[in-house]
């Protein structure tokens, strides 16, 4: 089920390894003050991803809307990314662009309700 999904959960996993290392790289740049809003879109970017790819792996009925909301957090982070010129920034920014391609893609999906299994008796 969830390898018809690959090529998202491989975009998010790398994605998410992509903001840990800028994360990483922004806090020992020589002024970690002005990367704050970069920092924490990244540690936002890389837990959207790792949620998003956990959903697709196990075949939730809900992974097209956890896809949704990372494309959103991929294209917030791309963003911020994108106007700082260090390699971590920019290496993160593809990173983040080419996740919210496949996730926006997984998006348009519809939800599967009736595929999750005993959807029903949880409320």
């Amino acid at each position: 089920m969830a390898t018809s999904h690959q090529s998202c959960i491989d975009a998010c996993n790398a994605c998410a390894d992509a903001c840990d290392r800028c994360a990483i790289a922004c806090l020992q740049e020589p002024q970690p003050k002005l990367m704050a809003r970069c920092v924490a879109l990244d540690i936002d970017c890389a837990q959207a991803c790792r949620l998003a790819a956990g959903y697709m792996a196990r075949g939730s009925a809900l992974d097209s809307a956890a896809c949704a909301f990372c494309a959103m957090v991929c294209l917030e982070c791309a963003k911020e990314c994108d106007q700082h010129a260090m390699d971590h920034c920019q290496a993160c920014a593809d990173a983040c662009r080419a996740c919210a391609r496949e996730c926006a893609a997984m998006a348009q999906r519809p939800a599967r309700p009736e595929t999750a299994a005993g959807t029903h008796s949880h409320h």
